[in-house]
């Protein structure tokens, strides 16, 4: 009987070295999947969500400011035909 729970015992604590070997091994693979994954957007020339973000804002405030124009040009047109 006591061979039988030392036997248990050793295959539990082989399972508990085979699950840490295990969560190291996924640690690792995510460090260099991350790692490659970022060295290839680096080699692209794609923008940051800010430098996005910044440019959409601008662009709004563009077509926002067109719209005041085109409407203030129509009235001084309207104003000089009346």
């Amino acid at each position: 009987m006591q061979t039988r729970n030392r036997l248990m015992e050793d295959v539990s604590q082989l399972m508990t070295n085979a699950m840490g070997v295990a969560q190291g091994a996924r640690a690792e693979a995510e460090t260099a999947v991350n790692s490659m994954i970022d060295r290839w957007l680096a080699d692209r020339d794609f923008v940051t969500r800010e430098e996005f973000e910044a440019v959409r804002a601008m662009a709004q405030k563009a077509r926002e400011e067109n719209e005041a124009l085109k409407a203030r040009i129509a009235a001084l047109e309207a104003k000089s035909e009346g």
